[in-house]
């Protein structure tokens, strides 16, 4: 996704960005920022460093930690991609109120969402995600050298505000668990009002906010 990224932008003439996001967009936005610098003018990224490596998903969790990733077990199994094709809608809700238990969004909104997930790759790319992510699918050889770079968990040198939600609801590290990863200019602002996971949709005046304030340094 980071390497499309980068692709979009040369299609566009764009040599250099802000970049943001949550979830997915945060990861791929911060591995964008780690391995291309030179093309990220500066960082927002809802829950921090979220790039990850197979080996450091090898790691046991604490059985608290674990039993938030139940859908990544599932998705490991025959049954539960089947189950995702079958009722992805139903998921993606189901996620939305576990991540975010004190947004509460309307039918109307979630259905300006729940259209994309129609798209005839998405299962496919997501159960090969969690499943890599485990360590019993294989990545795509093309980018087995960016996954050496991003198994060394590399810094990211460019400026950099991180964000999260006083509601949050999905698994996420500790600020401080990551704040060492941030070698440039750096600040971590905790969003307050019952804010999940979904941040940017939540709490759009704040992170549009944080990305004035990194655009500044």
């Amino acid at each position: 996704m980071a390497s499309d990224i980068i692709a979009l932008m040369d299609a566009l003439g764009i040599h250099q960005a802000i970049l943001g996001g949550f979830d997915w967009g945060a990861r791929t936005a911060a591995i964008v920022a780690a391995l291309w610098p030179e093309r990220c003018r500066a960082l927002v990224a809802v829950s921090g460093y979220l790039i990850g490596n197979q080996q450091a998903g090898k790691t046991p969790l604490s059985p608290r930690a674990e039993f938030q990733w139940w859908y990544q077990f599932y998705f490991a199994t025959d049954r539960g991609r089947d189950g995702y094709e079958k009722y992805r809608g139903d998921f993606a809700k189901l996620i939305w109120q576990l991540a975010s238990p004190k947004w509460h969004f309307d039918d109307a909104t979630f259905a300006r969402s729940v259209g994309s997930l129609a798209n005839p790759d998405h299962v496919a790319i997501v159960i090969h995600n969690y499943r890599w992510r485990l360590g019993i699918a294989e990545g795509e050889p093309q980018y087995a050298d960016l996954e050496k770079r991003l198994a060394e968990a590399p810094v990211i040198m460019v400026p950099t505000v991180t964000l999260e939600g006083d509601a949050n609801g999905a698994p996420h590290p500790e600020p401080a668990a990551y704040a060492a990863k941030f070698t440039g200019w750096y600040a971590h602002r905790l969003i307050a009002g019952g804010i999940g996971h979904n941040l940017p949709q939540e709490a759009p005046r704040a992170f549009a906010d944080a990305i004035l304030e990194v655009a500044g340094h």
